[in-house]
């Protein structure tokens, strides 16, 4: 194959189709071959595996992911790209295109050829659809395996913080309640083209086998979660009597964080996920 890691060979085939990068889909595309290494590496793709691709821009990481999976499934958005991906992955008879948006396909379908497989999904994704997207798959129901995804270096941080640190937060504890989080390499911005403002991350996130929290209330935590960090400086207590869309009064809320043990001043950023599942159901009662 023409390495599309290699510089040159990218320059090469943006030229031939004469493509102009979009800032609205953050395009960045990788000219690495090492870290293309890594991110197969990272997600452990094997020869038995179903891949869910986001993004494949120019097929860059398609490339490699084709070589070392069984089947390859890219979704791209970007219209001018789909006659590139013909071309860069015209070598390969276990890649599959799916030309449309990620946030509307239903993933389900796309993957129900392969009954009986998890999927791995891998992707090199814009920033500011990160969130969306991640959440998108842990709540679609799709058998998902693992996600290992090259995002902006601080969101990866986020992903994988402790309580207490200033990257904890309501992504976190998103991620964590669905998956193991760890950050596999950092990547700086001279690895694109174009180069990016910020460093870049490989992050995995291995999802839970089992589901690892009773909680009475999926909903309801998440937004006690998110309005214990819309206003970080101010306490719990305070956070989620602000918030306009919990039912709880300011008595329910002070005697729940009583009978958990807890000072009446704590703020959120204290509290581990499994005391966030603890408060949710107390208040559930």
């Amino acid at each position: 194959m023409a390495t599309l890691g290699i510089p040159q060979n990218t320059i090469e085939i943006l030229k031939k189709y004469n493509f102009v990068f979009q800032k609205k889909y953050g395009q960045n595309f990788l000219i690495d071959t090492h870290v293309l290494e890594k991110i197969i590496r990272a997600a452990s793709i094997g020869s038995d595996d179903v891949v869910l691709e986001i993004g494949p821009g120019i097929g860059t990481l398609t490339q490699y992911l084709c070589e070392n999976a069984r089947k390859v499934i890219a979704v791209e958005i970007d219209d001018m790209l789909i006659p590139i991906l013909g071309e860069t992955l015209k070598e390969y008879d276990n890649v599959k295109i799916v030309h449309n948006d990620i946030l509307k396909v239903d993933v389900n379908e796309i993957v129900s050829e392969y009954p009986g497989s998890s999927i791995k999904v891998v992707a090199n994704l814009p920033y500011y659809i990160t969130t969306p997207i991640i959440m998108g798959l842990f709540e679609s129901g799709v058998p998902i395996d693992s996600i290992t995804i090259m995002v902006q270096k601080e969101v990866a941080e986020r992903m994988q913080a402790k309580p207490g640190t200033k990257d904890y937060g309501a992504l976190t504890l998103a991620v964590q309640y669905y998956a193991d989080a760890k950050i596999m390499a950092n990547v700086p911005p001279n690895c694109f083209m174009p180069r990016p403002a910020v460093g870049s991350a490989v992050i995995n996130l291995v999802k839970h086998k089992e589901k690892r929290y009773d909680v009475k209330n999926e909903d309801m935590l998440f937004r006690i979660i998110r309005a214990s960090f819309n206003q970080r400086r101010k306490t719990l207590q305070n956070g989620l009597n602000n918030a306009a869309n919990l039912p709880y009064t300011k008595q329910q809320i002070a005697e729940a964080i009583e009978k958990m043990g807890l000072p009446a001043a704590v703020r959120g950023e204290k509290l581990s996920l499994e005391q966030f599942v603890e408060l949710s159901n107390i208040l559930e009662e």
